[in-house]
């Protein structure tokens, strides 16, 4: 226990755990964390020790951290109730210890808020070096009219499909102006905001863009109809109905999982940490599985159809390999996309030929080890377009080759976060696409996967 003279401030509270007296720093400290003199405690640590103290009636003691954007602060702290009534506490507080947050701390913060963007939106792009609209992903129902003009406006830049708040100028600015600016989108009543991320060194952006916009609030879906008020229904409805509706709340719960994990609400003791970074890693595993069961939805569907478009077959695949190059990173792995000059084309539909490549290249990277190649290989045989995605992992055995493009089959694998659904539905949109999609591989050996496609002869 501290000595009395080594205490630096002093502060009582009352029933209602409002700071009605406070000595210089936990003063000025109850102001910057937002909150009054007198007022309900803004210090977040000092809160929770406060309430516990009183409900528990006992003292307590221990070291809080804070962080209020401008410092970081250590500081033991005494909270003792009083003894003739639980109408407060009385607040001692020693060893104070603060240092200003470094700059480089506030750029880590940064990038761990574009981890969590990454994780809410509802809708993402890539854009080219001059912020056009390369390929695009929406979850978002009330953003459907923005992807259809995305789709009748290709090659434009994406400042012409929103409204900037209060930005008059001509567009695209600097991806750095636009980089957090507050949007408006026709036929979405929600305020939503931009995340640019530059790809490319040593001129960021000389590589194009991630682009990312996350809504200010969630998107409320009424009740859905019973089953017999919808006698025509499927008896499943999980991508018309149910994903939406999943989606953003299990959004919300990551992102606020990650929140947590990253310590941008502040110090946190390191248990807490990996429980948050659990309850993380559990979330992405649902969001995976909603939208794969959604995909499962629609593949299966009587009706599916696809929409043949001509392609270039490793195009595609280059922008695939872009798309997950931040993953593959990670561990350090090397994606060896096609050549700029090499070109196939194919006859398929874009974004099911992209959601197969980005399946197969995903699921490399994930099985693959740390510092390894993973090849991506196009070429032509008579009337057949290919291209193949080729690792350095585990490989397969006989009786899994002869498994892996069953639904639900995942090999033995537990943990992984995989649904056994995605090499399904791969396989499943090929053969829609009048294509077929392969695989070779042998124990210890790695694996190689082949989408073939019809080719355009007309290309």
């Amino acid at each position: 226990m501290a000595d009395a003279s080594t205490f630096v401030a002093h502060a009582r509270s009352d029933r209602e755990d409002c700071l009605i007296d406070a000595s210089e720093p936990i003063a000025r400290l109850q102001l910057r964390c937002g909150g009054d003199m007198p007022g309900t405690i803004a210090i977040a640590p000092l809160l929770e020790l406060v309430r516990k103290s009183r409900r528990d009636g006992r003292k307590l003691s221990q070291t809080i951290h804070v962080q209020d954007g401008e410092e970081h602060v250590s500081a033991w702290v005494e909270v003792t109730p009083y003894r003739d009534t639980a109408d407060g506490c009385d607040i001692l507080v020693s060893n104070w210890k603060s240092h200003a947050v470094k700059g480089d701390n506030l750029a880590d913060m940064a990038g761990r808020r574009a981890v969590i963007d990454r994780q809410i939106a509802e809708f993402s792009a890539r854009l080219d070096p001059l912020q056009r609209v390369l390929v695009w992903h929406c979850t978002a129902p009330d953003l459907e009219s923005l992807t259809e003009r995305i789709e009748c406006g290709k090659g434009r830049p994406w400042t012409d499909f929103v409204t900037i708040a209060g930005n008059g100028h001509h567009q695209p600015l600097h991806w750095r102006l636009l980089d957090g600016a507050l949007l408006s989108i026709d036929g979405s009543t929600r305020q939503w905001r931009a995340t640019l991320l530059p790809l490319g060194e040593p001129e960021p952006g000389s590589q194009g863009f991630e682009l990312y916009f996350v809504a200010g609030e969630p998107l409320f879906f009424p009740m859905l109809p019973s089953p017999d008020r919808r006698p025509h229904a499927p008896y499943a409805v999980v991508g018309r109905d149910i994903a939406p509706v999943l989606r953003q709340p299990i959004s919300r719960i990551v992102a606020n999982a990650e929140t947590i994990r990253t310590r941008l609400a502040g110090p946190l003791a390191e248990e807490y940490g990996r429980y948050a970074a659990d309850i993380a890693t559990a979330g992405k595993h649902l969001l995976g599985l909603v939208d794969d069961l959604a995909d499962l939805e629609v593949v299966e569907a009587d009706d599916f159809s696809t929409a043949p478009d001509r392609i270039d077959l490793a195009d595609v695949a280059r922008r695939a390999a872009g798309i997950l190059s931040v993953r593959a990173q990670e561990k350090a792995i090397t994606v060896q996309a096609p050549q700029e000059i090499e070109v196939l084309p194919a006859v398929g539909e874009f974004r099911r030929v992209l959601q197969v490549l980005l399946n197969l290249i995903g699921n490399a990277i994930r099985y693959s080890p740390d510092g390894s190649v993973i090849w991506l290989r196009v070429e032509r045989e008579g009337a057949i377009a290919r291209v193949s995605v080729i690792d350095q992992g585990p490989g397969l055995t006989k009786e899994h080759r002869s498994k892996v493009f069953e639904k639900f089959e995942r090999l033995g694998r537990t943990g992984d976060g995989g649904s056994g659904l995605g090499l399904y539905i791969s396989r499943r949109l090929a053969r829609a696409m009048d294509g077929e999609l392969l695989v070779e591989s042998e124990p210890g050996q790695g694996a190689r996967f082949i989408l073939e496609l019809p080719v355009d002869i007309d290309g």
